[in-house]
């Protein structure tokens, strides 16, 4: 089976080639991918190549496939799976296999022939043995690709913590009916966030999204309205700080002063972690969300209140299994819908540049059809396209019907009228 994928050679060395895939062992799957949605991590192994813990050091040798976030179809099925999977079953992957044989081993960043950014690949025995193939059956292919950032939203609501006076024992999970902020919380993990906090079991009673990007700020405004999270019992406001004298007090008067339970923070931005630091109650979880490129990233945090009032912090890189299954329940009973992070659509050939200058490009979610051959595109340039191109056209009519944004429609016209890749 020949496949085309995008490979990493090392540093900025990104390469769309097309080779052979060796035949299939007896504890390995052949599929297809169909959907993959580019990652700052993916971007972030680009740049570290080697350096990256998850990136093996032969990789001049022997390459990897880049893209962690994927969803397809198995086509043939090694007969040690052949009681637990099929050909034609749907899937989604779970990169974070955790093998404690090669625990930094993931899809996307260490495996010679698996990876999202690829036609075709292999998933080798390991994902399977830890669980880590997870049977999809959505509406859309695309859906079990935002899977995997979902999860990660998730687990960052499951990895925050609180205790209470006099025990040692940590409570895990964010305060239900607490105060919730999220700072920078107008990108696309961002609003994948507020989705959750208004539609999970557990959510808070105040929400408070900041940015400093007005547009930003009014996309998620009419995407999550306050009517609506009113309905969930959740009071949500949208603060762009960049207008405010003293952002602290302003943030904190939302609480009455006392300060938030939970505080995200989805920038690694040093003067952001501080002020999450700053916005605390007393057993405050600070979530430090947003990885940053730089391994010295570091801020101030005030130790004081970490000594009289139990503030404390948590952050997470991925979501795990039982997280990314959530999200994929969550999403088949239609109570979050992660669409709202797609801002632009491509297929492969789009894949190295979109991703090397991912976070100079504006928007959301790039979301990557492995199959055709399309320039990155941004949904609302689909108008424009549209007076020349009829798939643009149709594509302009479902969005603009839908808030402008993407949908299985879509998909299902994308896939039917685009250009496949050679």
């Amino acid at each position: 089976m020949k496949t085309k994928a995008v490979r990493l050679y090392g540093k900025q060395d990104l390469r769309l080639e097309a080779f052979d895939l060796p035949a299939i062992q007896d504890d390995e799957i052949l599929a297809r991918i169909v959907t993959d949605s580019i990652c700052m991590s993916s971007y972030k192994a680009a740049m570290r190549g080697t350096d990256h813990k998850r990136v093996p050091g032969d990789i001049v040798q022997r390459p990897v496939i880049i893209g962690h976030e994927f969803c397809g179809e198995l086509l043939t099925v090694g007969k040690r799976w052949a009681g637990q999977f099929k050909p034609g079953d749907r899937f989604s992957i779970q990169p974070a296999i955790n093998d404690p044989a090669n625990v930094h081993a993931a899809p996307g960043y260490s495996f010679p022939y698996i990876g999202g950014a690829a036609t075709h690949v292999i998933i080798p025995a390991t994902v399977m043995e830890h669980g880590c193939l997870l049977p999809f059956d959505g509406a859309a292919f695309y859906h079990g690709s935002l899977a995997e950032p979902m999860s990660c939203i998730v687990g960052g609501f499951h990895v925050n913590y609180h205790t209470k006076p006099g025990s040692y024992v940590h409570e895990m999970g964010i305060v239900a009916g607490g105060k919730m902020a999220l700072l920078a919380g107008a990108g696309p993990m961002g609003l994948g966030a507020i989705d959750y906090a208004l539609h999970a079991d557990r959510r808070p009673s105040l929400l408070v999204v900041t940015d400093i990007d007005e547009a930003r700020l009014a996309r998620a405004a009419s995407l999550f309205t306050v009517e609506q999270a009113a309905r969930q019992g959740v009071a949500l406001h949208y603060v762009n700080t960049s207008r405010m004298d003293g952002a602290v007090a302003s943030l904190r008067a939302f609480t009455g002063g006392m300060g938030f339970d939970d505080v995200y923070v989805y920038a690694p931005v040093a003067a952001l972690v501080e002020q999450a630091d700053a916005i605390l109650g007393y057993d405050g979880c600070l979530n430090f969300f947003a990885g940053p490129t730089d391994p010295a990233f570091s801020a101030q945090y005030n130790f004081y209140n970490v000594h009289y009032m139990a503030t404390h912090v948590a952050g997470n890189s991925g979501g795990n299994t039982a997280d990314m299954i959530e999200s994929l329940a969550l999403m088949a009973a239609g109570r979050i819908d992660p669409s709202v992070m797609v801002t632009h659509i491509g297929g492969l050939d789009a894949v190295i540049d979109t991703t090397l200058r991912l976070p100079r490009l504006p928007g959301g979610k790039k979301l990557i059809y492995n199959q055709i051959s399309l320039p990155l595109t941004a949904i609302e340039d689909f108008a424009q396209l549209g007076k020349a191109d009829p798939m643009f056209g149709s594509l302009a009519r479902l969005t603009d019907e839908n808030n402008g944004v993407w949908s299985p429609e879509c998909e299902r016209v994308l896939l039917e009228q685009a250009t496949p890749i050679l």
